[in-house]
This record gives C-alpha cells, sequence and structure tokens, in this order.
C-alpha cells in the first residue's frame, strides 16, 4: 500500500476524540488554587468526562461554573496588575476557542507569518520577561486555559492544510506553552499520531516543558517539530521562576532526538547582562555541540508596552533588560535594544554557533532585514522556528 493511501485510510477511519482511558498527573510548576468551567467546556458526554477527570486532580481547588461565561469573559477578584498576572498563573479555566486555527499577520518586520492553533491559552511559567503577559487576550483574561474543542481543531486543520495541498506548518507556541499541560490532557496522545499520518499538515510546537517520555513512544513520521526556549543557565536562575531546569530541557531536547523528532533551539530573550558574551558563547557552544539541532533561532526581548510594564514591577525599573531598551518603540510597536546591540549580540552567537556547526540552519525572530544581511545569513530569511 502507498503512503498515500495508508493516509487516506486513516483519515477515513479515524473519528478524532478528545483523550480517553488514561489517568492525568499533576504537571510540575503548575499548582491550581481556582478552577472556572466556563461556556461549552462540559456541553457534551466526552468534554464533560475529559474536564471531571483533570478536576478530580486537584480537591483542594475552589471549582466554579460559569457556563454562560466565555472563557475569556472570566473576570478574576484581583484588581492590581501583578496580582491579577500571578494569580491567573494558578487559576485553570475550561472553555471552548471557537477562533483556534489562525494566521499570524505580523508586518512591519521579517516574520513570514504562519499557521498556529491554541489547544492551550497562557502558561504557568513565571518568566519575569513574559511576552504572553502584553498580549490582548492575556491582558484582560491572564488565566491558564484548556481549550476541550481539540478535535475540532483538527478537523479544521485537515480541512485548510488538504487545500493548501503541500506540506504546512501548523505551530503551538505562540500564544501558551505547549507541553506544560500536557501530563493533565494528554492531548499529545491525539496530536502526534494526526500530523503523522497527515499528507500535508506538519507540527512545530514550543515549550520550556520536560515532559516527552508520551511523546517518545509515538509514532511521529518526523512530522512534528520539537522546539525548546532555552537560555544559559546564569539567564534562567536570574529571570526565570517557576521553569524546568536548563539542564533538564536539554536532557528532553536530547531524548526527543534520539526518538527521531526534529529538534530546535529558540535562544530567547538573550538578555546582555554583565559578561553576557562570556555566558552566551561558553552555553551556544555547549547547546550546539550536546544537542543535534535541526535549526537555531535567535531573539531578544520583544515586547509591548503592557508587558514591559509588568515586568518592571517585577525586577524594578533599572533592570538588565529595561537599561538596554530604545525609548522608541520599532516599527512593529515592540520595545527593543538598539539595533546597534542587537547586531553585536547576534553576530557574536551566530559565529560560535557555525564554528561549532558549520551547517547548522540559525534564524532570527521578529527581526529586521538588516540584521540578517549583516550576519550573512539572508538565505535563511523566512526559514526561522515556526515554519517547515
Amino acid at each position: 500500500m502507498k503512503k498515500s493511501d495508508s493516509q487516506s485510510s486513516f483519515f477515513t477511519n479515524t473519528k478524532l476524540t478528545l483523550p480517553t482511558d488514561y489517568d492525568p498527573i499533576r504537571p510540575d510548576y503548575f499548582h491550581v488554587s481556582r478552577i472556572y468551567l466556563a461556556k461549552d467546556c462540559i456541553s457534551t458526554p466526552e468534554r464533560r468526562l475529559f474536564v471531571e477527570r483533570i478536576c478530580k486532580l486537584y480537591p483542594e481547588a475552589e471549582i466554579k461554573e460559569y457556563l454562560d461565561t466565555p472563557h475569556n469573559r472570566i473576570e478574576l477578584p484581583e484588581k492590581e496588575p501583578l496580582a491579577l498576572h500571578l494569580s491567573g498563573k494558578n487559576t485553570l479555566v475550561f472553555g471552548q476557542l471557537k477562533t483556534s486555527v489562525r494566521f499570524s499577520e505580523e508586518s512591519r518586520n521579517t516574520c513570514p507569518n504562519y499557521w498556529h492553533f491554541s489547544p492551550y491559552g497562557f502558561c504557568p511559567y513565571g518568566c519575569k520577561y513574559c511576552f504572553l503577559a502584553g498580549t490582548q487576550g492575556v491582558k484582560f483574561s491572564p488565566t491558564v486555559k484548556i481549550y476541550v474543542n481539540l478535535p475540532e481543531m483538527l478537523e479544521e486543520i485537515d480541512d485548510i492544510a488538504r487545500r493548501i495541498g503541500k506540506p504546512t506548518a501548523f505551530y503551538i507556541g505562540k500564544l501558551q506553552d505547549a507541553l506544560a499541560l500536557d501530563p493533565l490532557t494528554h492531548y499529545s496522545s491525539v496530536m502526534i499520531p494526526f500530523f503523522a499520518n497527515h499528507p500535508y499538515a506538519r507540527l512545530t510546537l514550543l515549550t520550556k516543558s520536560t515532559h516527552v517520555e508520551r511523546l517518545l513512544a509515538l509514532k511521529h513520521e518526523g512530522h512534528s517539530i520539537l522546539s525548546w526556549s532555552i537560555n544559559p543557565p546564569e539567564i534562567s536562575r536570574q529571570f526565570e521562576e517557576n521553569v524546568p531546569d536548563v539542564k533538564e530541557r536539554l536532557e528532553a531536547m536530547r531524548k526527543a532526538a534520539s526518538a527521531g523528532y526534529p529538534v530546535r533551539a529558540v535562544l530567547m530573550p538573550i538578555i546582555p547582562v554583565d559578561g553576557w558574551r562570556e555566558i552566551y558563547s561558553s552555553f551556544t557552544k555547549y547547546l550546539v555541540e550536546s544537542v543535534p539541532l535541526q535549526r537555531l533561532t535567535l531573539g531578544g526581548i520583544c515586547s509591548y508596552k503592557v508587558a514591559k510594564r509588568i515586568m518592571e514591577i517585577k525586577l524594578g525599573q533599572y533592570n538588565d533588560i529595561s537599561k538596554n531598551l530604545t525609548r522608541m518603540e520599532s516599527l512593529d510597536g515592540r520595545n527593543r535594544y538598539s539595533i546597534f546591540l542587537r547586531n553585536k549580540i547576534y553576530s557574536q552567537i551566530i559565529k560560535i554557533a557555525k564554528e561549532c556547526k558549520p551547517g547548522l540552519d540559525i534564524a532570527l525572530c521578529l527581526e529586521e532585514d538588516a540584521l540578517w544581511k549583516s550576519n550573512r545569513i539572508e538565505a535563511n530569511l523566512g526559514y526561522c522556528n515556526c515554519v517547515l
């Protein structure tokens, strides 16, 4: 039987469902004090069983039903910005996201734009520079969300990918961490086989999680690309709270690569602390030599005002990030370091990476044409982390 025939048979004979017959596990780094059930999250027996199974893991959590309220209209009692932000990290909301599959609309930077989808919303980790804090959905509804309409998302992806008619990436990580909640949902057990058997749809995901054991046993056909957000331990200890250890992330990357997954790294946000050149040079060398990377993407801080404001409440106004940001917003409305500093940082890391692995694909995230050209990687323009 031809592979295409096998794939056609899979989609004809397989009904997409939420994960069933599994035992959820409390994921590391997610401490749930409140659970809210929003509109449509228990609207079918399948959804109700899925939600109840997870809720039973948290008998100490306060559970409230708001079944007439959309997930993004759930209000928390906290009003002060930082308190609201921190409280949301410990609040789990179940809901349905109808506009879950979207095409990004970046402009005034070199992002190639890409398809992305959202089985989850926001993230339980405590990074002090959190980008997501400034996005519109998180600003007004800063809770960790599980969306129960995963089967419908994959059906929409199937339609879009077949319409496009060529291998196309669908990305998880723009508005969430892709694996942090997988021990609760087991969504990977549905998604990885779906993409493995699809003639066109491919999965790319971004995570800080080390929850990869379930993925290692799944048949993936190389159709799922696993990518890790990473920084040197010295940076992580200072700017990332309640996150998996960097060494553990590196080990998860090696395990995924050993299981045949294409593995990528996103070194972002690069933070120019005192001694950054030595810190990042040493770490880049270790990363490239110890993990069989398919691609390395670099980026600095590129936050909107709201995220910057929350970051400065956590770190103080004159911190190692803010003191290097220019007063002028970039053309795309984000706050960044000066182009001179970004070029200095990128050129140093690219130099080390190329010395260690000359053929490694290297890209920049949300950057300007001039920086690709000055670092002589313009041939990779449009081939960054979120796309094939």
